[in-house]
């Protein structure tokens, strides 16, 4: 059986300190419950021979496969996900940043969450695994099903009673179980662990495990590539829910330091609706971890949770780069959908949205400043909204609106 040559070593805790060997079956930390992260041996690793090989390689997230925690290539579960474009938005003719946008959206099951699954799945495979769940907004139950099917694993997806149709159909579709409750991401969480605790079955939730981060890390490893290493853009701006992505590129961004392979860490810069933003608001207030958003309400459903799980680690990362956080309205999610899809060709999600919206107001600030390289990520593909839906919501019919530097 052929391996993959990871250099995984071992599962830390960055609240307790504590470490978990890196081969048995580990959820969170077992001393103080927070969320375990992978180290690798990177002393071992020549950074520039390992970024030099990359070009020979398959072209999908598991290029990177030294840093990835899989250590059998038997082991791989994958539907070819990675390698999403970076595309150029119309550049303002006078001052302004210059814009980019990194669409996951046409990944194996449209959104950046084939990215975590794959990993995470894979893994599951190689520790011998056979019966998954985990509580979503829609696009990670999507994943899961999908990958769960692909490795022949046994999958149970908690969705809110007001997710979108097409998520729901699509994780039906892949053969999962799909419980619809009541509530927010949060209570539908709290449920389904509950329901599931005698079950054996294992949690695949955002930073309740230890592997999905390591596959949104590749957004990162991805990025450092794709800008050629040292022409990183200044300022990366990110829909934040769960927060897994902002953890996962901030690692990447410091594997990549410790590498000796990049100086200058991006920005990263967190995008929450008004209704629901208790990242922004903690960032904000300088504090050390989220309180729970009270009447959360978007209608973004991936951003529609009121208390990411481990924050401490979101706003570490946040603060680690350097960047901060912005609020938009869903009027303006809205007009950013339509205007994306009109102006760019890009169908975006209205999380990935989010990101278009507030670039306005990151000017305005000076977080972004003229002629930096600003990228955008979007996160999903619209694909699952009905645009008209989205605007009847808020109030609004046909209505654009561009970033305005």
């Amino acid at each position: 059986m052929a391996a993959t040559g990871s250099r995984l070593t071992r599962l830390d805790c960055r609240a307790c300190c504590t470490s978990v060997e890196a081969d048995r079956v580990a959820g969170t930390c077992p001393t103080c419950g927070h969320a375990l992260l992978a180290t690798y041996d990177l002393d071992g690793l020549d950074g520039r021979a390992w970024v030099a090989d990359w070009p020979g390689r398959p072209s999908s997230l598991w290029r990177y496969r030294e840093l990835l925690p899989v250590r059998r290539t038997d082991d791989i579960v994958t539907l070819g996900e990675g390698r999403s474009p970076v595309l150029p938005l119309a550049r303002p003719d006078e001052g302004g940043p210059t814009l980019w946008l990194k669409d996951d959206g046409g990944l194996p099951t449209g959104s950046f969450k084939s990215r975590g699954m794959s990993v995470a799945v894979s893994r599951a495979v190689e520790l011998g695994i056979r019966e998954l769940f985990v509580p979503s907004a829609g696009n990670a139950g999507v994943a899961l099903a999908a990958y769960g099917a692909r490795a022949g694993r046994t999958v149970r997806v908690y969705l809110p009673e007001r997710t979108p149709a097409p998520m729901k159909e699509g994780c039906r579709a892949y053969g999962a179980e799909v419980v619809e409750l009541p509530g927010t991401l949060r209570e539908v969480g709290g449920a389904a662990r509950e329901r599931e605790r005698r079950s054996g079955a294992f949690d695949m939730s955002t930073l309740r495990e230890p592997y999905r981060v390591e596959g949104k890390k590749t957004m990162g490893l991805e990025i450092y590539e794709e800008f050629g290493g040292d022409r990183l853009p200044d300022a990366i701006v990110y829909p934040t829910g769960g927060g897994t992505g902002l953890v996962g590129m901030h690692k990447a961004f410091l594997e990549l330091r410790t590498l000796g392979l990049l100086e200058r860490m991006p920005r990263l810069y967190a995008v929450q609706p008004n209704g629901c933003a208790p990242v922004v608001r903690a960032l904000r207030d300088g504090a050390a971890s989220v309180v729970p958003w009270e009447a959360p309400e978007t209608i973004a459903p991936g951003l529609l949770i009121p208390a990411p799980f481990d924050s401490e680690r979101i706003l570490e990362a946040v603060r680690g780069s350097g960047g901060g956080g912005v609020t938009v309205t869903d009027r303006q999610i809205v007009a950013a959908v339509r205007t994306l899809a009109s102006r760019h060709g890009v169908s975006a999600s209205p999380e990935g949205a989010a990101t278009y919206a507030a670039v306005p107001e990151l000017v305005r600030s000076g977080a972004v400043r003229d002629g930096e390289s600003v990228l955008l990520y979007n996160t999903g593909s619209g694909l699952p909204f009905s645009l008209a839906s989205l605007e009847r919501s808020v109030g609004v019919a046909g209505e654009s609106e561009a970033p305005r530097n």
